[in-house]
């Protein structure tokens, strides 16, 4: 477009239009006509001669529009006018205009499309424009007659009604501050006809309607006098109250119990003043019966004296005074047993008025010390057991304690699921007596100590409470800090507690070193239990390394921080057991279901795997599957919802009931370069474990507080749960084993074997090798895993046990698919599994090597008799399969056994088999 304008320049035409009002000009543009176009493009042209011919145009005729090429072509005339000339300038002039003609003609040719397209456009935009500017124009037309008939008036009587409803609003505000501003007269007026319900009310509704009109400066003190106003009712209120104990009236009571209701104080006791209440109230029933015991003392004391004094001097008056002595002493007798009834009846009254169920644990216990501090002093004081007090605290405990534990299980399922099972580092020497929620159990009782933190067992004589606190001191005085300001120092740096301690559990014993007594000890106790029959060598001791990687660090407990929650726990149930005996079997049962739950935690997440039972090899016991069963049907809600035709009695038991838990999607256990989460199931399991020895540590305690009546179901919870932990160990570590070492991969070796070879081979298969290759790099992964976690000695016994169990198994099951033997290849099956033995025993301390005899026997069982066959295949029926039986019966046909005893043997093995089908 910008060349076609140049050319028109040149020419001396005027380029398109800048702006919309130059329209016309465009449309005056007279643009060629096909024809002459057609003409120009016809005629013959030499591009370079017309472009020469436009070179040698003057650079004056490409200067502005207001250049007159007519005035510059005259003013170049010569003086003397020459025709020739003249035609031949006029000539070179047309060839000029010629070629510039043709030049622009081609140009608007090829741009002639998009010029007519945007010809077109400027059009349709032109009467676009046109269109909005008659719109334009209507619309103002109509806005303004919307101003003249409608907007100037209505909204000026918009603007009115406004301004009216706000005077109205304004003169409703002052009319209600008017009102307020006269309460305090109607107030003293309702005060004076002890309408109290009416003036409270009066004064509430007050203080609503200034907190909304606050914003007015003269409200600003309204409330703070509203608020005296109501204390100084509430002081009238109680000594009208007080006149009640005097001259009671129906009509003045129910008054006086309105204003209490209307101001939210019909129990009179908060629950932050609850225990200082309490406490005060048992101080002041202390005080009395710590008056009559004196009293007592002293009637005590001075009959003695009196008694003396007669004894030296004469017996005149003697009877009357034993008699008046004996009056007074049983009138004294009497006065005890009254005197309690009568606190037992205020204290229980007292406890009735408030739900205890909305106190925080703490303080819950601490209500529980002041009563048992209380029960005790009765017991002093009269020898009487409470019975009124304990059956009222009994049931509170034992419906707070209900929904406590509820909320507890609910909060271990939570930690469960959350738990990653990482190791929580504690000391070498942690020991649960550390922990805050067991210090009852070691400090002794003394004044300054709350009950609370004070043991069950007492010194071997007596202090009464009378005889500590009978000259000075309270046993209800609240301590300002009553708990234990001692800070616990459990847990350690790393896993360590110094750095020596880390520097030095990465030492190598070699065989002339001096073996410590910790690890001696750590031998015995996690191999056995028991004392060894003789001495442990260091070569012992150093071969040990091989199975029992805690060696790699400290031989702290493991336990995860869920663990350490679940023991807090079992201690807050003790406190409260202790504090509350007549609960404690409740108590006991709930701390079960504590270890039930965690138990069943465990065994779900790491030990549930339903091909084990199908190997045979009893992994998990009938006591150990007894429990689990238990424990589902007890405590687990295996429901995803609540049913609703469900019976009441269903539902109430569902509530009983804790949904099963599930693995955190953080625990990894299908890895083999972690050994398929072996040291989360390390942390998990030993964990159990730990707190099963816990509980059998606690066992003593809780046998002291548990009724006779209930102590068989302390016992079976001890000899049907408790002691049942240690056996997850072979479920749970069996699946490690069984995915550890590549089982499948030996068996298809073993069968590429030749095994009807004629002579006796010197040469072990290379089957041998790859299986001790498998357990080399088992024993490199748990050195791996060691670092992580310590793994004991009892784990890493399990772990090779089971491996050892499956590759000997794995062993038989290659031979019985052999499908021809000679004796020769029986030799290389005794070669093979000898060789094999032999490198075992050098990567583990096993002994003996568990199913050993099980190979040995199958390989032997090749050379037996007829006779002997039928008998060996019925005493072992139960340890080999059918196939095994069958295939060694085939693999001997031939060599001694024939035909005929083929069919009897194989018959045997059939009709040992037919009663299980």
């Amino acid at each position: 477009m910008q060349k076609i304008k140049s050319l028109m320049t040149r020419q001396g035409l005027k380029s398109p239009p800048e702006n919309l009002s130059d329209l016309g000009a465009i449309e005056s543009l007279r643009v060629p006509g096909k024809e002459e176009f057609r003409e120009l493009r016809e005629q013959p042209s030499d591009p370079q001669a017309e472009q020469e011919l436009i070179n040698s145009i003057e650079q004056v005729y490409f200067s502005t529009d207001s250049f007159d090429i007519v005035k510059y072509e005259l003013e170049k005339l010569p003086p003397i006018l020459n025709l020739q000339e003249l035609e031949e300038y006029r000539d070179k002039l047309k060839q000029q205009q010629a070629a510039v003609s043709k030049k622009v003609a081609d140009l608007i040719l090829e741009k002639q499309p998009a010029y007519v397209k945007e010809l077109e456009r400027v059009t349709s935009l032109q009467t676009g424009l046109q269109l909005a500017a008659v719109i334009c124009t209507n619309g103002r037309r109509h806005l303004n007659i919307a101003k003249e008939g409608f907007t100037q008036a209505s909204l000026g009587l918009l603007a009115n009604q406004r301004k009216r409803q706000l005077l109205i609003g304004l003169l409703k505000s002052l009319r209600t501050i008017k009102t307020l501003q006269r309460t305090d007269v109607r107030l003293s007026e309702m005060l004076e006809e002890e309408d109290y319900p009416g003036a409270i009310q009066l004064c509430l509704e007050c203080q609503k309607a200034a907190s909304t009109f606050k914003h007015y400066s003269c409200i600003s003190e309204l409330n703070s006098k509203l608020q005296d106003t109501l204390e100084q009712i509430e002081e009238q209120l109680d000594v009208a109250l007080s006149k009640i104990c005097k001259n009671f009236d129906i009509n003045h009571y129910t008054k006086v119990q309105q204003a209490y209701r209307l101001l939210g104080k019909t129990q009179h006791v908060t629950p932050d003043s609850y225990i200082p209440c309490l406490a005060d109230l048992c101080k002041a029933l202390w005080e009395v019966m710590l008056s009559y015991y004196r009293t007592m003392e002293w009637h005590e004391k001075h009959d003695n004296e009196d008694t003396t004094s007669a004894a030296e001097g004469s017996n005149m008056g003697t009877e009357e005074t034993n008699f008046d002595r004996g009056y007074i002493k049983k009138k004294l007798e009497h006065g005890l047993t009254r005197i309690w009834q009568d606190v037992q009846l205020k204290v229980k009254t007292y406890l009735l008025g408030t739900d205890l169920s909305i106190f925080k644990y703490d303080d819950f216990i601490f209500v529980l010390d002041i009563i048992s501090r209380l029960m005790q002093v009765g017991e002093e004081f009269c020898g009487s057991k409470s019975e009124v007090l304990q059956e009222s605290i009994r049931k509170q405990s034992v419906n707070y304690f209900k929904n406590y534990h509820r909320t507890r299980l609910d909060e271990l399922r939570m930690f469960l699921e959350n738990e990653t099972w990482e190791l929580c580092p504690v000391k070498s020497n942690f020991s649960i007596l550390q922990l805050h929620e067991f210090k009852f159990m070691e400090q002794s009782r003394s004044p300054s100590v709350s009950p609370s933190k004070q043991p069950a067992s007492t010194s071997s004589k007596t202090v009464t409470l009378f005889e500590q606190y009978c000259s000075d001191g309270n046993p209800f005085e609240i301590q300002a800090n009553h708990k234990d300001e001692e800070t616990e120092d459990v847990l350690a740096s790393n896993g360590y507690e110094s750095d020596e301690q880390e520097k030095s559990a990465y030492q190598e014993y070699d065989s002339d070193s001096d073996v410590p007594e910790e690890l001696k000890r750590d031998y015995v106790d996690e191999q056995t239990g028991d004392a060894p029959v003789k001495s442990v060598s260091r070569e012992t001791l150093k071969s040990r390394k091989k199975s029992d990687y805690s060696l790699n660090k400290v031989n702290a407990p493991i336990l995860t921080n869920t663990t350490l929650n679940v023991i807090r726990l079992v201690g807050k149930y003790m406190q409260m057991m202790n504090i509350l005996k007549p609960i404690a079997f409740d108590v006991i049962h709930f701390m079960s279901q504590l270890f039930d739950y965690y138990l069943y935690a465990i065994y779900t997440f790491f030990g549930r795997n339903d091909s084990l039972e199908s190997t045979g090899l009893g992994l998990s016991s009938s006591r150990l599957r007894t429990t689990l069963n238990r424990i589902q049907e007890s405590l687990i809600d295996m429901e995803v919802s609540a049913d609703p035709t469900a019976t009441l009695t269903a539902a109430e038991e569902r509530k009983e009931k804790v949904p099963s838990p599930h693995l955190s999607h953080l625990v990894v256990l299908t890895s083999g370069d972690t050994l398929y989460g072996l040291a989360e199931r390390v942390v998990a399991t030993e964990s159990l474990v730990f707190l099963a020895e816990q509980f059998e540590f606690l066992q003593p305690h809780l046998d002291a507080v548990m009724p006779a009546v209930k102590k068989p179901f302390l016992q079976q919870f001890y000899s049907q749960t408790v002691s049942t932990a240690s056996e997850l160990r072979k479920p749970i570590y069996w699946i490690v084993a069984g995915k550890a070492i590549d089982y499948e991969q030996m068996l298809l070796l073993m069968a590429n074997v030749k095994w009807d070879v004629k002579e006796i081979m010197s040469q072990h298969n290379i089957y041998v090798d790859a299986l001790l290759k498998e357990f080399e790099q088992f024993n490199r992964r748990l050195n791996e895993v060691s670092k992580r976690v310590r793994i004991p000695l009892p784990v890493s016994n399990i772990l090779w046990e089971h491996c050892i169990r499956l590759a000997n198994r794995t062993i038989v099951e290659g031979y019985a698919n052999v499908k021809k033997c000679s004796n020769e290849g029986r030799a290389l099956m005794q070669l093979d599994f000898q060789q094999f033995l032999m490198k075992l025993e050098k990567l583990t301390d096993i002994r003996p090597i568990p199913d050993k005899e099980f190979v040995e026997t199958y390989i032997k069982a090749y050379y037996l008799t007829e006779n002997d066959m039928e008998r060996w295949i019925k005493e072992h029926r139960q340890e080999y399969s059918t196939k095994q039986l069958t295939n060694l019966v085939n693999v001997c046909l031939g060599s001694h056994i024939n035909k005929k005893a083929r069919q009897k043997l194989l018959a045997a093995i059939d009709d040992i088999d037919r009663p299980k089908r």
